[in-house]
């Protein structure tokens, strides 16, 4: 019997012997159970991903049509320490529309920054020229048909609601077919200066009104400076009545 045998058997009659010491000898089972209690050293991207999708989908909820969020790929050698409450951000020049970027920030237990990138996609309804339009004319519901698409491969300024362009004059020359924008519409001033207006002012339980006199013009939502006959100069917030709005 040679050498390799002996230790073997040798072994063998130990384990024998010595019933007790094969419980000491950890298992595969038992070894796989005590690495899979061992806590996590690198953050979940997982987790990170769907931080970012969140986002987008909160910060977006307001958007006129379907949102859909598409979170790019994080690179999976990326090492991170875990973190208690990551937060999802924009960077100052991203915004939530189209091809954008968001950042992620983790302040406990760790620090770290990362950027990831997503697309987010709105479909939703725009309005069209059904005929050609000229310069000058005002836009009635036969001049106008909706149509579907992503909102976010369109120019910046797109119309979604008829509402928004009937009524309207137009500052250019349209062809049939194509998309409305804001700025294709001539601006009308709700208010002129040196005109007679209503300041309103209200609150809880109560209601206030009084005239002054414009200093300057101003287009719907825009603030305005209106002269009381005090001679005091009050701001407010014009509305499409002519009526300006002071305070809450």
């Amino acid at each position: 019997m040679n050498l390799f045998n002996k230790m073997i058997v040798l072994t063998a009659m130990f384990i024998l012997a010595n019933p007790s010491f094969a419980d000491t000898v950890p298992s595969p089972t038992k070894v796989s159970a005590i690495a899979m209690v061992k806590p996590s050293t690198k953050q979940d991207l997982k987790a990170l991903k769907l931080i970012v999708s969140d986002f987008l989908q909160t910060y977006a909820a307001s958007y006129p049509g379907k949102v859909t969020v598409n979170v790019g790929a994080i690179d999976p050698y990326l090492k991170l320490s875990p973190c208690d409450d990551a937060q999802a951000f924009l960077p100052s020049g991203s915004r939530a529309w189209g091809k954008t970027m968001v950042g992620v920030r983790c302040t406990s237990p760790s620090t770290w920054t990362i950027y990831v990138q997503a697309t987010l996609n709105v479909s939703g309804q725009y309005l069209v020229a059904t005929s050609p339009l000229a310069k000058g004319q005002i836009i009635g519901a036969k001049d106008l048909v909706l149509e579907t698409g992503d909102l976010t491969q369109l120019p910046v300024g797109v119309l979604t609601e008829q509402s928004q362009a009937i009524g309207r004059t137009l500052n250019v020359s349209m062809n049939a077919g194509t998309v409305l924008r804001q700025e294709f519409l001539k601006v009308v001033p709700v208010v002129l200066q040196g005109q007679t207006v209503k300041l309103i002012s209200s609150g809880e339980g109560f209601s206030v009104s009084a005239e002054g006199q414009s200093v300057t013009k101003a287009n719907e939502g825009e603030l305005v400076r209106v002269k009381v006959a005090s001679g005091q100069i009050v701001t407010g917030v014009a509305r499409g009545d002519g009526q300006i709005q002071v305070g809450n």
